[in-house]
């Protein structure tokens, strides 16, 4: 059986690699794929995040339940991320499953460094 570390180490690069795509898409203009993986990128991190305090959850949806519940409204995640992850939430839904859904430059740019600041903080709560 993997060691649950396994799985947060795991977890934490995923995030570190869409991360580092998101930034090569945006550097191609590609923008709803970079909110996409801008998503997912704070995605995994707060999964590494639960997995670390032993919470489990099942969808996209209970993640960002938990998360909020547990690290949002006691205040151990500013609310400005909090903010954040719910913002990718909704743009990944829009721009992976709406039609006529195109961010542009002014929408996506300034969320790159929020989203890698982001992941810094939860890997600082959790190390």
């Amino acid at each position: 059986m993997t060691d649950v570390n396994d799985y947060i180490s795991y977890r934490l690069e995923k995030a570190r690699e869409a991360y580092s795509d998101a930034k090569l898409l945006a550097q191609n203009n590609s923008w709803n794929s970079c909110v996409n993986r801008l998503y997912y990128a704070c995605f995994y991190s707060v999964s590494a995040l639960l997995i670390k305090n032993n919470f489990e959850a099942r969808s996209h949806n209970g993640i960002r339940t938990i998360f909020f519940k547990e690290f949002i409204k006691t205040e151990i995640v500013h609310k400005d991320f909090g903010r954040l992850y719910s913002d990718l939430f909704d743009w990944r839904n829009k721009g992976d499953y709406s039609d006529f859904i195109d961010f542009s430059e002014p929408d996506v740019l300034p969320l790159l460094d929020k989203a890698g600041q982001f992941i810094g903080v939860i890997e600082k709560i959790i190390k």
